[in-house]
């Protein structure tokens, strides 16, 4: 068995965190993958900021239409009594609170919450809505890899990449490890299958507390 949670088994575990009821906005890449693993007796409504509260998941041939993509531009389906609307209702949705949890990728999170994903050195700046989904949503999840591709750790004291928001992540998941972010800093929740405590102490740029 490999140690530590593949992309799939971040999403089943962020999946967890999402309640029946839910109004959820997911990032694109991994958090997309959460979609799967809602039960089928919960009803959550997921939002995608260019304008559709009810999508169901990627389209597969046959299903495919060109106006109806996530906000990543992927082809994707929605319930029966899905909502349509334009970006600044969208938006207007966000920015006044009425979105529960949203699931987000990130290049860095500190040990405060502070999110840094959406611009890193060598990357094209990508913006989107992550500012306003950031300080409007009432919940962020991080989903990411613990470490960069050359071992660098993504959770850090302070954030060396341009800020997206401010102590806006409640919980970041990877694939070492669950950590909760509090007021008194990152509490290690969960360890990925197979991995030890100083395996994440040693991967971490950032002060742990342990429960």
């Amino acid at each position: 068995m490999t140690a530590g949670m593949n992309e799939r088994d971040m999403a089943k575990r962020a999946a967890m965190e999402v309640k029946d009821g839910f109004f959820v906005n997911l990032g694109i890449g991994i958090p997309t993958h959460v979609l799967e693993f809602i039960p089928t007796n919960e009803t959550v409504f997921f939002h995608t900021e260019n304008g559709l509260m009810g999508m169901a998941g990627f389209a597969v041939a046959g299903e495919k239409h060109p106006d109806l993509v996530d906000a990543a531009k992927q082809p994707v389906t929605c319930i029966p009594g899905a909502s349509f609307f334009p970006s600044d209702i969208s938006f207007a949705m966000i920015r006044g609170g009425h979105l529960d949890l949203a699931i987000m990728g990130a290049y860095q999170v500190s040990e405060k919450g502070d999110l840094a994903n959406w611009t890193a050195p060598g990357m094209v700046p990508s913006i989107g809505g992550a500012m306003d989904i950031a300080v409007g949503v009432k919940r962020i999840i991080v989903m990411m890899t613990h470490t960069t591709k050359d071992g660098k750790s993504k959770i850090v004291k302070e954030l060396t990449y341009p800020l997206t928001g401010k102590s806006c992540v409640s919980m970041i998941i990877t694939n070492l490890c669950v950590m909760d972010v509090t007021e008194n800093g990152l509490v290690l929740k969960e360890l990925a299958p197979g991995i030890t405590k100083d395996m994440v102490i040693n991967s971490t740029d950032a002060n742990l507390q342990f429960k």
